[in-house]
């Protein structure tokens, strides 16, 4: 198949890299100059179970060299996503089918608006990667992936889980993708903001009351939202499944709290923010998540000068 991917993070990095070790026609998109030389000149070294692997595959700044592809897989940070599709329509033809594995709601929507006449697939993965450096990442945890069809024609569905699974990306396919995606949002919601604004770990929110007392809030208003879209969770308590990732990944320091020190914008309109906007349309009152929100837009701010960004309270 040939595939590009949008976004080549730690994420987008540790799938391209197995999806060219299949034999496909993979390649990576990424705006870090540093890091697409870095690959081009010296491969993409990734650190699995102890062992170092380089991985051969063409790096690009800008997609307008590629022709259309059978697959795009979307891995930049929700706020990009309108941008990163719009500049690579190239990509996109009456036979592309496109993945999204991003955190929050909304992505596949976008893509579904920019790239019209597309399929496009949602979907969650479990693996976890970091970046070490240009050219390097670290594949941190295995974990299932699971996809589903969000709009376009009936597309080959079956054919991108058959093709994940042979390149040792472990995947299937569910046919409630909103309720997976509103389960992932969850644990996002209840995690992220907190070790943002706490500059904590994850497990340090369950040692606490007080933070423990705000998940519960977080939590409690995204899923009487999800009730009141028809949302179904793929799990019967949700606080009690945030409060399991959590206590799984103890040490973990969020992305989101990852981004406020770098100086970067956060996906809280994406997430946070999201629960808010469905709150809204649904009549569902959300003031935690309303407020966490625009704390942590307001440290976005503190820490890169920037104008307030998209979510309006």
């Amino acid at each position: 198949m040939k595939i590009a991917v949008i976004g080549a993070g730690a994420m987008g990095s540790l799938f391209g890299a197995h999806l060219a070790a299949g034999g496909n026609q993979v390649a990576l998109v990424d705006v870090w100059e540093e890091h697409v030389r870095t690959i081009n000149e010296n491969g993409l070294i990734v650190e699995e179970e102890g062992r170092l692997r380089t991985y051969r595959l063409p790096a690009l700044t800008d997609p307008g060299s590629l022709g259309p592809q059978d697959l795009v897989i979307v891995f930049v940070k929700s706020y990009h996503t309108a941008t990163a599709i719009r500049s690579a329509k190239n990509l996109f033809s009456g036979g592309t089918q496109v993945v999204t594995l991003q955190n929050g709601l909304g992505n596949a929507e976008i893509i579904a608006g920019e790239a019209a006449g597309t399929t496009v697939i949602a979907g969650t993965t479990s693996h976890g990667a970091t970046v070490l450096g240009p050219g390097r990442i670290r594949h941190a945890g295995k974990g299932e992936t699971v996809i589903g069809k969000v709009s376009g024609g009936a597309g080959r569905l079956g054919e991108v889980a058959a093709e994940f699974n042979r390149c040792g990306l472990e995947t299937r396919i569910a046919d409630d993708i909103a309720g997976l995606l509103w389960g992932k949002l969850l644990v996002n919601v209840g995690i992220n903001p907190l070790t943002a604004l706490c500059k904590v770990t994850n497990g340090s929110l369950v040692e606490m009351e007080s933070t423990l007392r705000l998940m519960e809030m977080l939590v409690g208003e995204g899923e009487a939202v999800a009730r009141a879209v028809g949302v179904a969770l793929p799990y019967s308590d949700a606080l009690g499944k945030v409060k399991s990732v959590a206590r799984a990944t103890g040490s973990n320091r969020s992305s989101m709290w990852q981004d406020i020190e770098r100086g970067r914008p956060t996906e809280v309109d994406f997430i946070n923010g999201a629960v808010v906007r469905e709150g809204e349309k649904a009549g569902v009152p959300t003031p935690c998540n309303r407020v966490v929100t625009l704390l942590v837009k307001a440290l976005e701010e503190k820490c890169r000068g920037r104008q307030p960004g998209a979510f309006t309270a």
